[in-house]
C-alpha cells in the first residue's frame, strides 16, 4: 500500500520534534526514546513528533488522527516549516523543505501549499470575495483578475450570490466554506487541513466533509486532514496514520485499520466502528469446497460486505468474490455471512487474500 518517494507528493523521512531547551542535546542522545513521562521529568523536553516517516500518493486524501496531545497538529505544521522540525527529511513534489530559505519558504505557502486551519482567519473588515483572493492579492494578481477567480471558486464552494457579504453575515459552516475557497483559489498542489471542522455543529461538519469529498472529486488536490474523530477519518481518508505520542503506530486504508488493528490502541479506536460497513469481501472468503457450485452471482472482491448481504440473500448458490482481472479469489455464501455478521462485536475477522 506504499508509495515510492521518487513519485511522492510528499516525502516525510525521519521526522523529529522536541519541544525544550534542551532539545539539541535530546535529541543527540537515547534519552529521546524515553515515554514522553520520562522524558519530560528527566531533560524538561517534549518529543511531539519522534521518527516519523511516510509518503502521500499525488491527489490522495492522506489522513493522520489522534487524540489530543498525539503531535497530529504538530506534524502538519512542521510540514511547511510553521514549526521547525528538530530533525529530519520533508520534500514537496521532490523539493526539500528543509533547505528552502525564508524567501523560498513564502513562495512555497503562496503558491504550491495552502493551509485550512480550525479557526477560519477570515478578514472580518473584508467582503467574502476579497477574503477569498486575498493570497491571490498576496501573489500580484491584478484586481480583476484575482475577483473572477475568486467569483469561480465561491461557485465551486457553492456560495455563488455571496461574495459581497462579510464574514460575520455568515454561518459557521459557510465562513469555514469562504476558508476552504481561499485556500483553493491560489491552485495549491498541495491542500493541508488542521481539524477544519472540529469546532462545527455535528451536521454542519457533516456536511464539510462531503463538501470535501466533493471538491477533491473535482480539482483533485492532494490532500492532508488532521483529525481527532475516527468516523471523519474513515469518510475521508484514503490511507489513515493513527499517531500516538508523537509516534505512527499505524498506517493503512480504514479497511487494513479495522480489520487488522496493529495493537490495542488501534484496536480500541476502531473497536465501535461497524465492521461489515468497511470491510470487503476480501476479508471472509474462502476457497470452494470440492463439488461446491461456481455459477452464483459474481460480485468484486472489494465489495463491502453489508452489500453483499442482499445478494446472498437472493441466491441459493454461493457469490463468487471475483478480482480486477476477472480472477476467482474465493466465494462467500450464507453462512460465512451470519457467522461474519454474529462475529462482529467480537471483531472476530480473519484476513482476506
Amino acid at each position: 500500500m506504499g508509495v515510492s518517494p521518487d513519485n511522492a507528493a510528499i516525502t516525510v523521512a525521519g521526522l523529529w520534534k522536541i519541544f525544550g531547551t534542551k532539545a539539541q542535546k535530546v535529541l543527540d542522545s537515547e534519552d529521546k526514546h524515553l515515554d514522553p513521562a520520562a522524558l519530560r521529568e528527566k531533560t524538561g523536553c517534549t518529543a511531539a513528533v519522534r521518527d516519523v516517516s511516510f509518503d502521500v500518493r499525488p491527489g490522495e486524501v492522506f489522513v493522520v488522527m489522534g487524540l489530543s496531545g498525539s503531535g497530529k497538529s504538530t506534524l502538519v505544521r512542521c510540514l511547511t516549516r510553521l514549526i521547525e522540525p528538530s530533525a529530519g527529511e520533508i520534500r514537496i513534489g521532490g523539493e526539500d523543505i528543509g533547505a528552502a530559505s525564508p524567501t523560498r519558504l513564502r513562495e512555497l505557502r503562496r503558491h504550491r501549499v495552502s493551509m485550512v486551519f480550525q479557526h477560519f482567519g477570515l478578514l472580518p473588515h473584508r467582503k467574502v470575495i476579497d477574503n477569498v483572493a486575498y493570497g491571490l492579492e498576496i501573489q500580484g494578481a491584478a484586481r480583476q483578475a484575482r475577483h473572477a477567480r475568486a467569483a469561480e471558486i465561491l461557485s465551486l464552494v457553492g456560495l455563488d450570490g455571496y461574495a459581497d457579504a462579510y464574514p460575520d453575515q455568515l454561518s459557521g459552516g459557510m465562513q469555514q466554506r469562504v476558508g476552504l475557497a481561499r485556500a483553493l483559489a491560489v491552485d495549491p498542489e498541495v491542500m493541508l487541513f488542521d481539524e477544519p471542522f472540529s469546532a462545527l455543529d455535528p451536521l454542519i461538519r457533516r456536511d464539510m466533509q462531503a463538501e470535501v469529498i466533493r471538491l477533491h472529486r473535482e480539482v483533485g488536490k492532494t490532500m492532508v486532514f488532521i483529525t481527532h474523530d475516527l468516523s471523519e477519518a474513515l469518510k475521508l481518508g484514503e490511507r489513515i496514520a493513527i499517531m500516538r505520542a508523537g509516534s505512527i503506530v499505524q498506517l493503512g486504508t480504514a479497511e487494513e485499520l479495522v480489520g487488522a488493528p496493529a495493537d490495542d490502541y488501534v484496536a480500541d479506536f476502531v473497536r465501535d466502528v461497524p465492521r461489515s460497513h468497511v470491510l470487503t469481501l476480501r476479508w471472509i472468503c474462502r476457497d470452494p469446497e470440492p463439488g461446491e457450485p461456481l455459477d452464483g452471482p459474481a460480485l468484486p472482491v472489494t465489495t463491502v460486505i453489508k452489500d453483499a448481504v442482499g445478494v446472498a440473500a437472493g441466491s441459493s448458490q454461493p457469490i463468487r468474490a471475483m478480482t480486477d482481472d476477472g480472477a476467482l479469489a474465493g466465494v462467500v455464501d450464507r453462512v460465512d455471512l451470519l457467522g461474519f455478521l454474529s462475529g462482529q462485536e467480537t471483531g472476530a475477522v480473519r484476513a482476506g487474500t
